[in-house]
């Protein structure tokens, strides 16, 4: 009776065990259910994370492809900057080049000219000197021989060659005419003097006193009688030498003193000597210049 009674105890406990696994068993299941819910939430989180650390990682690659592009078109534009700078300094060297050389011939242009316009004071100046060394600077009444006026001429005092209202040239003025002669001989001797002389001309000034006619009578005989003697005093003026003479009057239409007054007459009454330069020879140099420039522009530029 006791081992049935023991027996009886152990299936009623083997009943009480089996709904207690069933239920661990459930339990289980619901956790394994629970953990794999979980583990595909999280898959599926971190899939959307991935999906959209992927599109950041598109995004960052396009920029970055962009800006590689950006990059590659600004080293060209330097590098294409660098190249037009270049030649940009190599223009502005041939232009420095060619203003430099262009200065050079302005200065020699300057230079050639200058010599041309200070031919005719220099022939001037040496005609003047010859006088002073024969006869000195001024005569026995202290008065000037010659001097330069402000025109440029050669101004000789009426009063040292003739008398009041004659041209009948005084004996006292014969050696300063003969003086003159000489001097201007060996001007005229000078080859590179006389190619750039076109003349050199006689003028005979009077006085304010007396009609027009007179004056200019009187003015055009002093001149002439001037001339005559000078030829008369150098035969190679004449025989060599006369295309380049000529006799001017110019009354009394030219005073180089305004004044009433006797001193101021006295100064106006006067014979005066000019060198003209030939026009013709300043073209001719300024021509030249530029006609060496628009060679110079049309030639082929180096490569």
């Amino acid at each position: 009776m006791r081992r049935r009674r023991n027996l009886l105890s152990t299936d009623e406990s083997t009943k009480d065990i089996w709904p207690s696994f069933t239920d661990v068993t459930s339990t289980i299941a619901l956790i394994l259910f629970v953990l794999v819910l979980l583990a595909y939430v999280r898959n599926l989180i971190a899939g959307k994370r991935l999906e959209g650390f992927q599109l950041q990682i598109a995004t960052s690659e396009q920029k970055l492809r962009a800006l590689e592009d950006d990059l590659a078109r600004t080293a060209a534009e330097i590098a294409t900057g660098k190249a037009q700078l270049r030649a940009s300094g190599d223009e502005l060297n041939a232009q420095k080049d060619v203003i430099a050389q262009s200065n050079k011939e302005l200065e020699n242009l300057r230079a050639r000219l200058q010599g041309i316009a200070v031919l005719r004071v220099d022939v001037l100046n040496k005609v003047k000197r010859s006088i002073e060394v024969e006869l000195g600077p001024a005569n026995r009444a202290g008065a000037e021989i010659v001097h330069i006026g402000d025109n440029g001429n050669i101004v000789i005092n009426e009063s040292l060659v003739f008398e009041f209202n004659s041209y009948a040239i005084k004996k006292e003025g014969k050696p300063l005419l003969d003086t003159l002669a000489r001097a201007l001989g060996k001007v005229l001797g000078d080859a590179a003097v006389r190619e750039n002389i076109d003349a050199i001309v006689v003028q005979g000034h009077t006085d304010e006193r007396g009609s027009a006619a007179f004056n200019q009578d009187l003015s055009a005989k002093r001149a002439s009688a001037v001339l005559n003697y000078l030829f008369e005093a150098n035969k190679t003026l004449e025989s060599s030498y006369a295309s380049y003479f000529a006799a001017s009057a110019y009354s009394k239409f030219r005073p180089i003193n305004p004044a009433k007054t006797e001193a101021a007459y006295e100064q106006n009454r006067r014979i005066e000597i000019s060198v003209v330069l030939k026009d013709a020879n300043v073209r001719r140099v300024i021509d030249e210049y530029v006609q060496g420039v628009h060679s110079s522009l049309q030639a082929p530029s180096a490569p």
